[in-house]
């Protein structure tokens, strides 16, 4: 899928596009007042669009809502206009307008049934776009499809109208339950927005939600009487397919499999709801039932490969998106340097969050409906509390129609946050990327992204969260001080007007396919017939299962031998087991939840913790009983984990020599202890005092790409060996704040090591590698573009106006030597060794 075409503005340096007067925001609407909501759930006297509704806010003086969203181009360049003031002008780097698209209709299907046309109709959905009759007639037909349209395009109703119909048609005379769908989302927050939508159609189709919020009286409803079930992987993985002869019935009228958001599922997550969708596909024949699969996504490259992956079948790609479309303007912002200095002297820019909750605010004073995406849970609290703070300076009674969005939150707090955001109540959220997805939040102008998502696909979907509706919509992606994020505002070639990434994730991966075949095993006992459903690996690992005595062989058959549920084996989101439950110290009260993978650093004892807004301590950590008990306080620090890491490799797959260096890709088995943490003041970042830690190891094999270079090709190069460690270093780091550019993933999904002399090669060695249990494709990926990859690395550091090193180039966020030691200028030495620059 190839993003629109666009004109572009690059290194905007004048005022001219800026102060054009008709490019301002004007508006004659009186002041925005916080109490003024619309029977719409649009909300607000501000800037809003669509028909003229009362208001039925008290004080608003004129009692009606104007037209939200602009008709013409010029309000939402007059939007970034006011953002970028003449203070600010040299920030925006980059302006890419994508221009506005008619919509394309098609006649109604004959097929559809005529209480489902004519509850659309009621709901304004009196014609139809042409990619979703092409998709629902693929479906009625029963051939697999995926629609891979842009982000509010009117997916759904390519699956809800043969899913709806065939629930409808096939009910029995006394309203027996007819066909069933089944209806998968990446998170519980999407599935809970498809259940409103689908109850708002009043058609009397039993509708409901089985996911880690159900009441055990809604689960035993939806086995016995529902005919549409939206869940989750995770509850699919563990509750609806060990448990399928409970749901026979349900499995045994099954129809159509919804698999939405497909995008979503890459890297190892990605491999294991392949194995899970299998696993679904061999229970439904279980029960006499062959589902038609629908998939969607906004934002995929090769739609049909991926979603032939995902469930094994050969599937049919609808991608002419036939929805019309506002201009979208999207602007590129790099912070400033804040004239301070950091670690190693290095300049500082102004953090990303910073500059987010500074523009929030701002959008927020104009009644500009704003949703900002934050990369970390502590983020989102930060800025929402923030720009709360500048709010109360100069609108007080905004301040309290800013709040934050996360995982960890309790589920009635997150209804709660969604449909306020949806009434309007809420003009400004800071979300992790919680509510990336497909959530329809209706009235949104504006998205501000602190950073870069990982990925472009992720960029456009989370840019397509403003404009719903043919609104025109704003984005604007604010840098963060990381060599990426530095290299992409400054070379946006690279990121706009190119295809979106493909997803990448193995099947193949033992540690994943291991797990299912066991699961399958104790579905149902696996036969020869099953095998090739899970991939040519399936047999040699069915082999090895049994010599470790977690099959048994018996008459062509493989059963399941251990006590264990077999599901347990299998942690679907490489959460890394258990989570932890944060528990109030007075009362008991859950407060939230961590996962484990990332408890040692984030709920040790002595650490920092926000949560809505509110600040505790971590009193006790207890990893046998998954426990971490907090009180409140209010410390005048943060926290940090020191972690340190050591790798030894298990063996080389392939490699390719470049002059006297060598490039390879293999196993490796990599060793991380969290020994201390940083106090650090805030908000100056002076740090206090360094705490020791008394945590265990935690080891990962998994697959890496790294690369040597021997010590007299150092020499023959001048390169003194007391500067090596820390060249290493900083090109490791560089490597990897690259690498997301050229393999699907994020700087968080991958790690890397460097030394000076590893002991497993004798030479200088840089290892990047994958931060899950046996790969997830992305080191693949990087050897496969190494010479890109490698090429830009050195660019980026090199272009970066910085003299020793800074985050915008070689330090890095998630370091555990805390950045030392960093040698900028002998890193771009070593990597034109190695690249045979010199």
């Amino acid at each position: 899928m190839v993003t629109p075409s666009a004109s572009r503005v690059s290194r905007v340096r004048s005022t001219s596009l800026l102060q054009a007067p008709e490019g301002r925001l004007r508006t004659s609407e009186p002041p925005f007042r916080p109490e003024c909501v619309t029977q719409s759930n649009h909300g607000g006297c501000g800037v809003r669009s669509g028909p003229v509704q009362t208001c039925v806010g008290a004080g608003c003086e004129t009692g009606v809502v104007p037209p939200a969203a602009v008709p013409s181009s010029t309000p939402v360049r007059g939007v970034l206009d006011r953002l970028a003031t003449a203070d600010r002008v040299d920030r925006l780097t980059h302006v890419e307008v994508l221009a506005p698209r008619a919509a394309g209709h098609a006649p109604w299907p004959d097929w559809v049934h005529p209480e489902v046309r004519d509850a659309l109709a009621g709901r304004g959905a009196d014609r139809l776009w042409r990619h979703q009759v092409a998709a629902a007639d693929l479906a009625h037909a029963g051939r697999h499809v995926v629609v891979a349209t842009g982000t509010a395009s009117g997916k759904s109703l390519a699956y809800q109208l043969p899913a709806l119909s065939a629930s409808l048609a096939s009910r029995g005379a006394r309203g027996e339950r007819g066909a069933t769908t089944l209806y998968v989302a990446p998170t519980k927050a999407l599935a809970q927005d498809q259940l409103t939508s689908l109850q708002g159609l009043g058609l009397g189709v039993r509708a409901t939600t089985h996911d880690g919020d159900s009441s055990r009286e809604q689960r035993d409803w939806s086995r016995d009487h529902g005919e549409y079930l939206l869940t989750n992987p995770d509850m699919l993985h563990r509750s609806l397919l060990p448990g399928h002869a409970r749901w026979s019935r349900f499995f045994g009228a099954l129809r159509y499999v919804v698999v939405d958001e497909c995008h979503h599922y890459r890297g190892v997550f990605g491999a294991h709801v392949s194995h899970v969708l299998r696993r679904l596909r061999r229970v439904c024949a279980l029960y006499g039932s062959d589902p038609t699969f629908v998939l969607a996504s906004a934002t995929v490259a090769e739609p049909d490969v991926l979603a032939g992956r995902l469930t094994g079948h050969e599937v049919t790609a609808v991608t002419d998106d036939a929805s019309p479309r506002g201009e979208v303007v999207l602007g590129l912002w790099e912070p400033p340097f804040t004239g301070h200095l950091g670690e190693n002297g290095a300049p500082v820019r102004r953090a990303a969050t910073s500059e987010v909750a500074d523009l929030l605010a701002d959008l927020v004073v104009d009644g500009v409906h704003t949703l900002a995406f934050v990369r970390s849970r502590r983020g989102a609290e930060s800025v929402a509390a923030t720009a709360s703070s500048l709010l109360a300076e100069v609108a007080p009674e905004l301040a309290s129609r800013v709040a934050p969005y996360r995982g960890g939150y309790l589920p009635e707090e997150r209804r709660a946050l969604e449909q306020a955001l949806r009434s309007g109540r809420l003009v400004g959220l800071a979300a992790t990327n919680a509510l990336e997805l497909g959530i329809d939040v209706s009235g949104l102008d504006a998205v501000l992204l602190a950073g870069f998502p990982g990925t472009r696909a992720a960029l456009w979907q989370q840019v397509g969260r403003a404009g719903r509706g043919g609104q025109d919509a704003l984005g604007v992606m604010v840098a963060r001080d990381d060599p990426l994020d530095t290299y992409l505002v400054t070379h946006p070639e690279m990121l706009l007007g190119r295809p979106v990434e493909a997803s990448v994730f193995d099947p193949s991966n033992h540690y994943v396919l291991g797990p299912h075949l066991c699961a399958a095993a104790e579905e149902s006992p696996l036969t020869e017939a099953d095998l090739p459903l899970f991939g040519p690996t399936a047999r040699e690992a069915v082999d090895h299962l049994t010599t470790a005595g977690l099959l048994r062989r018996r008459s062509a058959r493989w059963f399941w031998t251990d006590r264990r549920r077999a599901s347990d084996l299998a942690d679907i989101r490489s959460s890394g087991g258990r989570g932890i439950q944060l528990v109030e110290h007075v009362t008991g009260r859950v407060v939230g939840t961590v996962d484990a993978s990332s408890a040692h650093g984030t709920a040790h004892e002595g650490a920092v913790y926000v949560h809505l807004g509110e600040t505790w301590l971590v009193r006790e950590l207890d990893l046998d009983e998954h426990v971490a008990i907090i009180e409140r306080a209010d410390p005048d620090y943060s926290t940090s984990a020191r972690e340190v890491t050591d790798i030894r490799i298990l063996g080389e797959r392939e490699h390719r020599q470049w002059g006297p260096c060598r490039l390879s890709v293999g196993g490796v088995e990599v060793g991380h202890q969290v020994v201390s943490y940083l106090k650090r003041r805030i908000p100056s970042g002076e740090v206090l005092s360094e705490e020791p830690l008394d945590l265990p190891e935690r080891t990962l094999r998994t697959t890496a790409v790294w690369w040597t270079v021997p010590a007299a090709a150092l020499d023959d190069a001048g390169l003194a060996t007391a500067d090596l460690p820390g060249a290493a270093h900083a090109a490791e780091h560089a490597s990897i704040g690259l690498l997301p550019l050229f393999a699907t993933c994020d700087r968080w999904d991958i790690g890397g090591v460097s030394t000076a002399l590893h002991p497993d090669t004798g030479q200088l060695t840089v290892f990047v590698y994958d931060g899950h249990p046996g790969g997830a494709g992305f080191a693949e990926r990087g050897y496969a573009t190494a010479r890109a990859w490698l090429t830009a690395t050195r660019e980026a550091i090199v272009g970066c106006a910085c003299t020793e090193g800074c985050p915008s180039c070689v330090q890095s966020p998630k370091c555990g030597n805390q950045n030392h030691p960093l040698d900028k200028g002998v890193a771009v030495d070593l990597l034109d060794l190695l690249l045979g620059v010199r």
